[in-house]
């Protein structure tokens, strides 16, 4: 007999007062169980709008950083009893209304994670504001990473992820950095399991209030995924040479 699957929707919070009762208005609650923000310290009014809209809150005493926000946001939806865990940034640029295609696929048992990607062409991702420097730094990263991983993804740094249970209980996520390269490290720990990873087209929603890092942090986040990259191939290389003899 078929059991409808507990979704939780985990929102990583940083001053998102301007898009959040956007976000959360698009979030079809025929499909979600429950909406968990965690809130990393913000300056504006994100907790207080948030209790409003009757979200389920936690909020840190300060800001610990992107990866930090989203080990807690994954350990409570873990706790509250998920069956699947959906990511989806607060700041509106990720399209809250494919999350029910998201948890299609993994509840039909298709994949076991799902990715909202936003590269369907050049035109239509920088039609949709993403600045160009991002979009040919994305386009490289990616590559690199499905070389490296032997996986062929359309978009590895998407802020629109789902997730099985079984995947989050069974990768150490919270061994993981506690900024950016968190996203990057937890699908290459998915990798290393040989979990199925599977991704959906969505449009490219640049805005003023949505959310990015300068190009300082944009370059430093570079580098630290590609070294997240190397260090799966080789550690994977080795795992191979030492499995033959």
């Amino acid at each position: 007999m078929y059991k409808k699957p507990k979704v939780i929707v985990v929102l990583p919070a940083l001053n998102a007062e301007k898009t959040l009762e956007k976000t959360i208005s698009d979030i079809s609650r025929d499909i979600v169980s429950e909406i968990i923000l965690v809130d990393d310290g913000s300056k504006d009014e994100t907790v207080a709008i948030a209790r409003k809209l009757n979200l389920t809150v936690y909020a840190h005493n300060e800001n610990r950083g992107y990866g930090a926000n989203q080990k807690t946001c994954y350990t409570i939806a873990l706790e509250r009893g998920a069956d699947i865990i959906v990511m989806i940034h607060p700041d509106y640029q990720y399209d809250p209304k494919v999350i029910k295609y998201l948890v299609g696929f993994i509840d039909e048992g298709y994949c076991d994670v799902m990715l909202g990607s936003r590269i369907r062409s050049r035109k239509e991702t920088l039609d949709g504001g993403m600045p160009i420097y991002k979009y040919f730094a994305n386009r490289f990263l990616t590559f690199c990473e499905n070389i490296l991983s032997g996986y062929n993804l359309s978009e590895w740094h998407t802020g629109l992820r789902a997730y099985k249970r079984e995947v989050l209980e069974n990768i150490d996520f919270m061994s993981n950095s506690n900024d950016f390269v968190f996203d990057t490290e937890v699908l290459f720990q998915i990798v290393e399991k040989k979990y199925s990873i599977g991704d959906i087209p969505i449009p490219a929603k640049y805005t003023a209030e949505t959310s990015s890092i300068n190009f300082r942090r944009s370059l430093e986040y570079g580098i630290l995924t590609l070294y997240t990259a190397f260090k799966f191939f080789f550690k994977d290389c080795i795992r191979k040479i030492l499995k033959k003899n």
